[in-house]
């Protein structure tokens, strides 16, 4: 068998209905459109479109929302980096970071860090130096005997914007303009 005697089976491939040339193959004159109208024309587009009633899409509720600046941590849990670190993946004498997790096939990709959570226990002394942490899981590395140092700076709770400063007032555009003149 040779390249140019390649072909497919018989039967296997149908030729396209050739609409529009004449009455006698049965998909001529209209080319199976109907008569007239928007939906005989080309280039329509009405997908969505219920005569002028309501559409369904704007019916429904708007519903949820798409933080811009949401980051995107990976997360992983004290029983994986204890299965990690028992299989030899990990070195618990070296730190442990982002990029040794991800070598060590724990996470696929770091996008804005790695957030470590309290599922599980850790009985090893590791070091490890990661976006974040949850409590429980902070706490449990320090009672393991190892250090956790977080590389994203967390917002306190209950911390707001600055208060205004003592005697500081707000002034209306006529007060600042005597002021500067």
């Amino acid at each position: 068998m040779k390249l140019n005697e390649l072909r497919d089976n018989e039967g296997a491939t149908k030729k396209p209905m050739r609409v529009g040339r004449g009455t006698g193959s049965g998909k001529g004159k209209t080319s199976g459109r109907g008569v007239k109208g928007q939906k005989a024309r080309t280039g329509v587009s009405i997908q969505g479109f219920e005569g002028g009633q309501m559409p369904l899409y704007r019916r429904l509720p708007k519903r949820g929302f798409n933080n811009p600046s949401a980051k995107d941590f990976s997360v992983i849990n004290l029983s994986q980096l204890q299965t990690a670190l028992d299989n030899g993946k990990l070195d618990s004498a070296a730190t442990v970071d982002a990029a040794a997790l991800k070598k060590a096939g724990l996470i696929s990709k770091i996008g804005d860090g790695v957030r470590l959570l309290a599922q599980g226990e850790l009985t090893t002394k590791v070091a490890l130096e990661i976006a974040g942490a949850s409590e429980k899981a902070q706490q449990a590395v320090e009672a393991a005997g190892g250090s956790l140092t977080t590389l994203v700076k967390q917002k306190e709770k209950g911390q707001r914007k600055p208060e205004k400063r003592e005697g500081e007032k707000k002034m209306d555009r006529k007060a600042k303009k005597k002021a500067s003149a």
